[in-house]
């Protein structure tokens, strides 16, 4: 069984919001590095600056050997064209459309993944042609992967997503994220305030508070 490659990140960026700054510079290598902070720390707009969604006012980050973002060098590769997926917090799934055109929507030509595979690492086959009406939080969540997952990212980024769960739905979201990173072979970024969660799927933390690094911890 593949093991996820480690992540090579080296991030060094500041971006002003309103009354916000977020200033963060680190470097890591990890198969599962988790953002951790109270509301307002900067997680999501970290993740959302990674993904191309938000773009730094100066700084620079590096994926692996590829540069995503220099503001010295004026890089700033297009989000769809990052190879990263991302689950924000809200991610919603499309009411009009069965389970299996959800996973496809935006699926890329050139995926890694087959469909039945990642149906299969997620245990979602038999969901393919139902309606999301009927879907539990638990099915919904493990949809919404699905999706990310066509979208044959290198890299997979999780706003919080177990934050919508109850507590024996989230310890069964658990194991299905693990077999991301260890069948898929695919590194993970993951926000969350919860430290339980934290210690059962991150090998390295970065804690954040107002908008930086409150200190360190690698793996």
């Amino acid at each position: 069984m593949p093991e996820a490659p480690r992540l090579s990140l080296r991030i060094d960026v500041s971006l002003r919001q309103g009354a916000f700054t977020l200033q963060v510079r680190h470097q890591v290598e990890s198969r599962a590095l988790a953002l951790v902070g109270p509301s307002g720390a900067g997680k999501t707009t970290l993740l959302e600056t990674i993904a191309g969604l938000r773009k730094p006012d100066a700084g620079e980050i590096v994926v692996g050997d590829r540069v995503l973002f220099s503001s010295a060098r004026s890089i700033d590769v297009p989000s769809r064209l990052r190879r990263i997926g991302y689950l924000p917090q809200d991610a919603l799934l499309f009411p009009h459309l069965n389970v299996r055109r959800n996973i496809l929507y935006g699926a890329g030509h050139d995926s890694r993944l087959a469909l039945e595979r990642v149906l299969e690492v997620l245990e979602i086959e038999d969901l393919l042609h139902r309606r999301v009406g009927g879907l539990s939080g638990g099915e919904r969540q493990r949809i919404a992967l699905a999706r990310a997952l066509m979208a044959a990212p290198a890299l997979l980024l999780l706003d919080e997503p177990l934050a919508a769960l109850d507590d024996p739905l989230r310890w069964r979201i658990i194991p299905y994220l693990e077999r991301i990173r260890h069948e898929l072979a695919l590194p993970i970024i993951v926000a969350s305030h919860d430290h339980r969660f934290v210690r059962a799927i991150a090998e390295a933390v970065l804690p954040l508070a107002g908008g930086r690094v409150a200190c360190a911890d690698g793996d």
